[in-house]
């Protein structure tokens, strides 16, 4: 099926690795164009070499930077001439129950995790026109509570709602807005959860997928380039599991 995303603009936060790189893969080889970002430049620069310079752009950045907004939209205009949509990976929150997890991580959790995509999402919003599309990469926590995962948990589900609000405030503008739900994919970012978390939690979270297995980073990027896509145009407002059908609800 032909996604529709030849010519098109898409910014992707957290692009030089894990879910973002994998959406970014699959969105060059359906025809679009990126930019990505990251904090740490030399990710960045290994990032744009493996999706091949012409077809992406990279911008070292920090979310919870107040100006990193404005310089995505700006660098996808200077170099591919406009912007139809944008990937908002933020990434995730520290291991830790609720009872364990100090102010302080919290705090920097919220600047990083929430207020940071907001602010890129409300800047982003306003450079797309008709037929734009926003994704927010979320979590299951979004809809069930992970185990030793605290911050996340109370920090998803808030960004959902902002997610489901910003759908129905830009639907008639033309622009759809949806998140995405990744469960247990096999990124650094598993990796740095399980190291984590107790052997136990480690060992339920993957006993309840009932495909048996982690997630591929590319079957994540898949079902994200298609979100993004023209081909789901009448698709807005929610929030999609890839997670091998660990949720337990509909």
């Amino acid at each position: 099926m032909d996604l529709g995303l030849a010519g098109r603009v898409v910014v992707v936060t957290g692009g030089t690795r894990g879910l973002g790189f994998a959406t970014a893969r699959v969105l060059v080889e359906e025809g679009a164009a990126v930019v990505v970002s990251g904090r740490d430049a030399a990710g960045v620069a290994v990032a744009v070499d493996r999706l091949g310079p012409e077809r992406a752009e990279g911008v070292v950045a920090d979310n919870t930077d107040a100006a990193t907004a404005d310089r995505l939209v700006s660098a996808a205009r200077r170099r591919f001439g406009g912007l139809h949509g944008c990937l908002l990976s933020v990434g995730g929150p520290p291991t830790g129950t609720v009872l364990e997890v100090a102010d302080a991580a919290w705090r920097d959790a919220f600047e990083a995790v929430f207020l940071g995509a907001v602010r890129i999402a409300r800047t982003t919003a306003a450079a797309l026109g008709d037929g734009g599309a926003m994704l927010f990469v979320l979590s299951t926590s979004a809809r069930a509570p992970i185990a030793e995962l605290g911050i996340s948990n109370g920090l998803r589900p808030g960004l959902a709602m902002v997610a489901k609000a910003m759908a129905d405030e830009l639907a008639p503008r033309g622009v759809r807005v949806n998140g995405i739900l990744p469960g247990s994919i096999a990124t650094e970012r598993l990796a740095e959860v399980e190291a984590g978390a107790s052997a136990e939690a480690a060992r339920r979270r993957r006993a309840g997928i009932p495909l048996g297995r982690l997630g591929d980073p590319a079957e994540f990027g898949r079902v994200a380039a298609f979100l993004l896509s023209p081909a789901a145009s009448y698709v807005t407002g929610v929030m999609v599991p890839v997670d091998g059908g660990a949720l337990r609800s509909p």
